[in-house]
């Protein structure tokens, strides 16, 4: 049997200390397509944070992924989920996919990876993601997954001296059983 983590071309793994130069570029990377603007780290940071993220509970409610190419074992992104209610029966991911990695289905295959964890696993029954309005590929991802626009919030957040919009995207359990399967029986 295949590992629950792993699909045709990803396998979500937990973060390594030896991650701190990837979270490095994905950082960088974001920051240049506007998505996000924090001050620099150094070296020493990175691998702080990545050593951080390697001794988080793997049972919490929330948590960081990173997610590696089948084809060579290359690390090509990082999903996560960033906020969970359990009462409510919610939560909100994010997922970023280096440049020289992108349009090749990674972060579609990884989301739904997550995706099915929560809503079977963790019994969640509603996913959301926060998306820059700007940002053309990551508002078609989400449209692509059968996420639906339930919202904007104008001028949200402050980056690159400018107020961003935020287009607010949900997805139900049951939406996502009904595209992509029923509930697994592992």
């Amino acid at each position: 049997m295949t590992s629950y983590w792993t699909g045709e071309r990803v396998r979500l793994r937990a973060v390594e200390p030896g991650d701190g130069p990837l979270l490095a570029r994905l950082s960088e990377q974001e920051e240049r397509l506007g998505d996000a603007l924090d001050p620099p780290r150094s070296v020493e940071g990175w691998a702080a944070l990545a050593r951080e993220k390697a001794a988080a509970d793997p049972t919490a409610d929330t948590y960081q992924l990173v997610v590696e190419s089948r084809a060579d074992g290359a690390a090509v992104g990082s999903v996560g989920v960033h906020r969970a209610d359990n009462r409510s029966g919610l939560f909100e991911y994010g997922i970023t996919v280096g440049a020289e990695h992108r349009r090749r289905g990674y972060a579609a295959e990884a989301v739904r990876l997550v995706l099915r964890h929560q809503f079977e696993e963790r019994r969640h029954h509603k996913a959301t993601a926060r998306v820059f309005a700007h940002n053309e590929p990551s508002l078609a991802l989400q449209r692509r997954l059968g996420f639906v626009e339930e919202g904007r919030l104008g001028r949200h957040f402050f980056v690159a001296g400018e107020h961003r919009d935020v287009a607010l995207f949900a997805m139900f359990a049951e939406e996502f059983f009904a595209r992509y399967g029923g509930p697994t029986r592992l």
